[in-house]
């Protein structure tokens, strides 16, 4: 169930920074599951390369941070699973992987109308792929975006939340991520920023409506 990670004492937040896969779409690794599912024969292979096969990891790592181009990721990710059997090509491979992930108008309609109710709202995303956002009207759902690939950092680490507060021009304390990765989480707690882990949706809004009631006015 979705839940808050914050001090029921504390005064609300002004501000909230939000994930934007498995946040503001669908469940990523539902996508993630079904690719790997139809090409290996096993749900958590794509997830278990992405885990622990060094070079995978690697590129992964150096793709979100804007290092690594799309098509050397898809590469890396194409020889692992033809490593284990899977008969993929590089080319359209984050294409497939993400085939079924879609908007969550639910949540998109709850972040649009924080930003339209004057809140402050960033976006915190790891980048996955170069047409992830393609689709999106960001400036209808952020002050702000802060992407990995474009200024270099990745969460969990401290920086990339540090940027996003910064560009706010909000205190990390008075700011709440919405994240779907506990790890996410724990990374923004380090500089007091709360946490609201995202599991459904309804439950995410309802939080959202209590902390921000003027949204919903």
């Amino acid at each position: 169930m979705t839940s808050i990670l914050m001090d029921a004492d504390a005064p609300p937040p002004k501000a909230v920074l939000t994930d934007f896969g498995g946040v503001l779409t669908t469940d990523i690794f539902v996508s993630f599951r079904a690719y790997s599912a139809r090409v290996t024969g096993d749900p958590h292979t794509v997830e278990r390369l992405f885990r622990e096969d060094e070079d995978v990891s690697r590129a992964l790592v150096e793709h979100e941070r804007g290092r690594l181009p799309q098509a050397d990721f898809e590469q890396a990710l194409a020889k692992a699973l033809r490593a284990r059997g899977a008969d993929v090509a590089p080319d359209g491979l984050l294409a497939a992987l993400s085939a079924d992930i879609r908007p969550d108008t639910r949540m998109v309609d709850a972040i649009g109308r924080l930003h339209a109710a004057g809140v402050p709202v960033a976006l915190v995303s790891n980048a996955l792929g170069d047409d992830l956002y393609r689709d999106v009207d960001l400036p209808a759902l952020c002050d702000v975006a802060v992407i990995s690939s474009e200024v270099g950092e990745r969460k969990p680490g401290r920086r990339i939340y540090t940027i996003a507060c910064e560009r706010l021009g909000v205190a990390s304390q008075d700011c709440v991520l919405i994240d779907d990765l506990v790890q996410n989480l724990d990374g923004a707690a380090r500089l007091g920023i709360r946490g609201l882990h995202h599991v459904d949706s309804a439950a995410t809004v309802g939080i959202l409506q209590r902390l921000f009631p003027q949204a919903w006015a």
